[in-house]
């Protein structure tokens, strides 16, 4: 594949690394990094090879079957399958969607404050994101979106990695940081949030839908697909490193959105204003692009549940009405502190993966399903066992606390 061609296939790889970097996955990189310096930058590359594993098993299972994964699973998993997991969306949708538009609202609101209440301009600037969200998402369908989610993704790599860089690390403990993995003294659960938390959860399965979009429908697009997550995560990978390198070199304290608000304000005494800014122009880019990610998304994997074997339409009522729910009920989640928020949406992604994992070890693992060259082999099942082994130990510790 040339150099042109692989940069033409650049696309749902890209919206899946925007989709998964939401609000609680900065400022734990940021905590993380501020609490336990760079020897845990490892940590980000390692999350981010995990989720390339699972997010290709997706690929590779709807390329040799035609079927997306939750319609390859119900139809050999049973009915029950479809149940539970629509009972687990719509539990899902509501804290994750709380914490997208408070962030949205915290954000916003850092650069454009409304007034002297900072609940207010929180309430205010969420539920504006949140309808602008539904706008675009029902306006210009997938095309649109597409758009609006590159240039969302630009500016949120750019501004980021560049306020990193300004901030002047040791470049010599950064490099140690990355391949000479450590575990520092204490430091087990943020390690095991850095890793869990790079590219999002339930959100990988929207994968499928974009590759439908764009038209990708056989063995012949494997090598497109895998180019296209691998620089999908790429990107994630180093956007995650610029939060860990950002908060290992400033001081900083506070919980959740507040703790990057507090972030830019120290950036601000060291880099001057324009340093603030450039960092909140980043936070707000990547948080405002999950949340437009999510908005456009999320109701596939409804539509795909409720209508179960009737190919995924945006036009249908199936899909227009659950994103009129995503973008509506969960703002009762305003009233929630955005650190309950987080930690409620944690526990419940954190006990998708195993799930994940496991289904794609059993449906890709059978020949007469995929086909040959789709099949796992020796490399799939270990990547994917370790997948499985890693998420089992981390919703563990989200559940039941650090061993």
């Amino acid at each position: 594949m040339t150099l042109r061609a692989r940069l033409a296939v650049l696309g749902p790889g890209l919206l899946v690394a925007a989709t998964g970097v939401g609000a609680g996955d900065l400022a734990t990189a940021a905590f993380a990094g501020n609490k336990f310096g760079v020897v845990i930058l490892w940590a980000v590359l390692f999350g981010s090879v995990l989720k390339f594993v699972l997010n290709e098993g997706i690929a590779r299972w709807q390329l040799g079957t035609g079927e997306t994964l939750l319609e390859g699973a119900f139809s050999r998993f049973g009915v029950w399958s479809r149940w539970v997991f629509l009972f687990y969306l719509v539990i899902w949708s509501f804290f994750v969607g709380s914490a997208l538009i408070g962030a949205c609202g915290v954000a916003a609101n850092a650069l454009i404050p409304i007034g002297s209440n900072p609940f207010v301009g929180k309430v205010f600037w969420g539920l504006l994101h949140s309808a602008v969200g539904v706008v675009l998402v029902r306006a210009g369908g997938y095309r649109l979106f597409e758009k609006v989610m590159a240039v969302g993704i630009g500016v949120m790599f750019v501004t980021v990695t560049l306020t990193a860089v300004l901030t002047g690390p040791d470049w010599a403990a950064v490099i140690r940081g990355l391949f000479v993995p450590s575990l520092p003294s204490g430091g087990l659960a943020w390690t095991v949030a850095l890793i869990g938390g790079v590219g999002g959860t339930v959100t990988v399965l929207c994968y499928g839908y974009w590759i439908r979009e764009e038209g990708r429908t056989g063995a012949e697009d494997l090598n497109a697909c895998r180019w296209d997550l691998a620089s999908g995560y790429v990107m994630t990978a180093v956007f995650g490193l610029a939060m860990v390198v950002i908060g290992s070199t400033t001081a900083i304290d506070g919980k959740g959105v507040g703790l990057l608000a507090a972030l830019a304000d120290r950036l601000g005494e060291t880099l001057g204003g324009p340093g603030r800014f450039l960092f909140l122009i980043g936070a707000w880019a990547a948080i405002a692009s999950s949340l437009l990610g999510v908005w456009q998304s999320v109701p596939y994997l409804f539509s795909d549940t409720w209508n179960h074997g009737v190919v995924v339409d945006t036009a249908s009522p199936a899909y227009r009405g659950y994103l009129y729910a995503l973008a509506t009920i969960p703002a009762v989640g305003l009233f929630m502190s955005f650190e309950t928020a987080q930690k409620l949406y944690a526990i419940v992604g954190a006990s998708f993966m195993p799930m994940l994992a496991g289904s794609l070890l059993w449906l890709n693992g059978r020949e007469e399903w995929v086909g040959p060259k789709l099949k796992n082999g020796p490399v799939s099942n270990l990547a994917l066992l370790l997948v499985l082994g890693f998420f089992f130990f981390a919703a563990w510790i989200k559940l039941w606390g650090q061993p």
